[in-house]
């Protein structure tokens, strides 16, 4: 596809509002001042200063930014031309931008701005998958409803898979599992008896001996290497669950199991690992969801945060010459991978606001429901008044796990989702191993993520 073409109609640059400035937004921002279809000249944080510094990290003078305590100091530096820094989306809200970006993260915070920006006419692209999982396919009717469009955005995981595996379903590949690795590879430096990940090494010289299959079963080594690993560092994070919810929601895919398989493997071997159970692989059945933690040496290309599909290989003769060419097929030749090894955060973001202001599209699609609610699951047991923080870059809660299970309609007696409990206390205790439920949380009825959500269970009813 030709992009130039693809949005050849868009004659006036689409205005953005960014509300959030961390590593999405402040890269959303930079690279916003290179894109000739888009601007960005408003930035949101918890305090004007705060957004203020994003926009001075994204390149912007310090004298063309302004800082705003209200609409109508907004509104004179927007007609003079100023980049407008402001702590609140209220003191923006009315400035002639189409695009809401919300990337802060905050479930309950980014739940209000979606809201507010859906009901003063403006698309909104939620970055935010916290709510998204809450109340995201809700969010996207209602918009709907009022003529606009609620997208995901790529450069984050959930619409570059969404894309890959609407995009193979359109080619006629049959599709066995997809998903993405996870956030941060496994780098071992064999000579230093070391790996690491995130920027944190430890001594694990053992893995070396579990590198190479040679004549073992892979499962059997693919496990060996979670025991080495798992000792040292977490396998299953919130953030992998939370973005294949959306996927889920978005395309039907279901995971194989609730809290995923995730084995550590290296790129060759994820085509014969996520193949169905008859063929040697983990896989139920098709059409199923799951992340592989990405094993390598220091000087093999990273896949942190990448997307993959594994398909059937019908065409014997057409994927034994793509095996040849280097292509990831597995040693039976029944399965292959296809990859974006890519995530680039907001430096990519710009095709999916240009779908949604100036196409009318949502990279959804158009039966974005709610199919999977990912659930908050006691590890521990949790004492009656426990507020169930959540905290970390990748807001995860102390002594919680989450699964991805059918999702349900709100009741006291259910599983309750996991963004929905955040940052509540409990007014029971819950058990190890026990769904957190909606009636052991002490609910704020005025919460504006907890509307949403029972709006989202009438619309979908």
């Amino acid at each position: 596809m030709n992009f130039h073409t693809a949005y050849s109609a868009i004659g006036t640059p689409i205005e953005t509002c960014v509300v959030g400035s961390g590593g999405f937004g402040q890269s959303f921002i930079a690279q916003a001042q290179h894109v000739r279809l888009m601007g960005a000249r408003i930035a949101v944080d918890r305090d004007a200063e705060t957004a203020a510094h994003a926009l001075r990290l994204s390149g912007i003078a310090a004298e063309r930014i302004r800082i705003c305590a209200d609409a109508r100091a907004a509104a004179a530096a927007w007609k003079d031309g100023l980049f407008v820094a402001a702590g609140s989306l209220e003191t923006v809200i009315d400035l002639p931008f189409q695009v809401l970006v919300e990337a802060t993260g905050h479930p309950e915070a980014a739940a209000r701005h979606a809201l507010l920006a859906i009901e003063a006419g403006r698309h909104v692209a939620l970055v935010s998958k916290e709510t998204d999982s809450v109340c995201g396919p809700g969010l996207a009717r209602l918009a709907r409803e009022r003529g606009v469009v609620v997208t995901p955005v790529d450069g984050d995981q959930p619409s570059l898979l969404i894309g890959l595996i609407t995009w193979g379903q359109v080619l006629g590949l049959e599709i066995v599992a997809a998903g993405k690795s996870s956030e941060y590879d496994f780098v071992l430096d064999r000579a230093a008896g070391t790996v690491t990940s995130n920027e944190v090494s430890r001594p694990l010289p053992a893995l070396a001996e579990v590198w190479d299959i040679g004549q073992r079963d892979l499962k059997a080594v693919s496990a060996a290497r979670e025991r080495l690993i798992g000792g040292q560092f977490p396998l299953r994070a919130v953030p992998d669950l939370c973005e294949l919810t959306l996927v889920a929601n978005a395309t039907g895919f279901i995971p194989d199991r609730v809290d995923f398989h995730a084995p550590v493997a290296r790129i060759p071997e994820v085509a014969a690992l996520f193949a169905e159970r008859a063929d040697g692989g983990m896989m139920g059945g098709t059409g199923r969801l799951d992340v592989f933690h990405h094993l390598r040496a220091p000087d093999e290309a990273s896949f942190a945060g990448g997307v993959f599909i594994v398909v059937k290989c019908r065409d014997k003769t057409s994927w034994d010459m793509l095996a040849k060419k280097g292509h990831a097929v597995s040693p039976s030749g029944e399965t292959a991978m296809l990859y974006l090894p890519r995530h680039i955060l907001g430096l990519e973001a710009a095709t999916s606001i240009l779908d949604a202001a100036g196409l009318g599209r949502s990279g959804y699609g158009d039966d974005y429901r709610p199919r999977i609610d990912l659930v908050a699951v006691a590890e521990r047991d949790l004492a009656a008044g426990t507020v169930l923080t959540a905290s970390g870059h990748h807001h995860t809660i102390d002594g919680v796990r989450a699964e991805m299970r059918p999702a349900a309609a709100l009741a006291s007696d259910q599983p309750a989702p996991f963004y929905l409990v955040a940052d509540r206390p409990l007014a029971r205790a819950v058990k190890a191993g026990e769904p957190i439920r909606l009636g052991d949380v002490a609910m704020d009825e005025k919460s504006r993520l907890f509307g949403l959500r029972l709006r989202q269970d009438e619309l979908f009813a």
